[in-house]
């Protein structure tokens, strides 16, 4: 098995590194201190599973695994319990606490093979990619080996394309692999707003709405963009606006 150990810490990377190389055929193909480290390596190194820290600077546990290939098995090791819920609700395949117990790193290597290959859906991913009750602040997405990390007060709108949206964001286009409906599930609804059915829109950004037929209408946004506004899409923002 090719794994990945990723942590902040040296001195947690260098006993991870140790315990694990103990186990037979474990191999350790590399190591990351930071999120986006880590995420970069994985594209790189393809491993078979990933021992991943959850409180890390620049991303976090969770929006690593929102960002690795479904595939790679994740074990989340960290000194705090209060992550175990949101772990399994992203089907991590195991939780370990520190300090780290040989026998206990086992059982996780154990689950790890037998859960190598699988594929959980992405939208669960996302949405626990976040605290519990809690509204995203921000949307992570990999492009080729480049993450891009938006501020949800820097994105203007979203346009479903097919299995992928397209948020726009201080000018330019990034694509992310999610559906437009998990994408505002996460998003706080009194600041974005389904105008239509392959347009979600901050609500800030729209300057001025516009009749366009018999019972539609186009919303004009702060840059200029005409984003088209369904019947049901001019109901809700009626009801925001008013």
């Amino acid at each position: 098995m090719r794994v990945l150990i990723v942590d902040d810490e040296a001195p947690a990377r260098a006993l991870l590194r140790e315990m694990l190389s103990a186990e037979p055929e474990v191999e350790i193909v590399g190591e990351a201190a930071t999120g986006l480290e880590a995420v970069k390596a994985a594209g790189q190194l393809a491993p078979d599973a990933v021992f991943l820290d959850i409180e890390m600077p620049k991303l976090d546990g969770f929006e690593v695994l929102e960002l690795l290939d479904p595939s790679v098995a994740v074990v989340f090791v960290t000194a705090y319990d209060s992550h175990a819920l949101r772990a399994f609700e992203v089907h991590a395949v195991d939780y370990v606490l520190k300090p780290y117990r040989a026998e206990r790193l086992r059982e996780a290597l154990i689950r790890a093979r037998g859960r190598v290959g699988d594929r959980p859906d992405a939208s669960v991913l996302a949405r626990a990619a976040r605290p519990a009750g809690q509204y995203a602040r921000r949307v992570v997405v990999k492009d080729g080996g480049h993450i891009h990390v938006i501020p949800v007060e820097r994105l203007d709108y979203a346009q479903a394309q097919d299995d992928y949206v397209a948020l726009r964001t201080e000018g330019r286009t990034v694509l992310k692999a999610q559906t437009l409906g998990a994408l505002e599930a996460s998003l706080d609804p009194s600041l974005f707003v389904r105008v239509h059915r392959s347009f979600l829109v901050r609500l800030d950004r729209i300057r001025t709405l516009e009749p366009y037929g018999k019972n539609d209408h186009v919303a004009i946004l702060a840059d200029a963009t005409r984003v088209p506004v369904s019947r049901e899409g001019y109901a809700r923002l009626r009801q925001l606006l008013e």
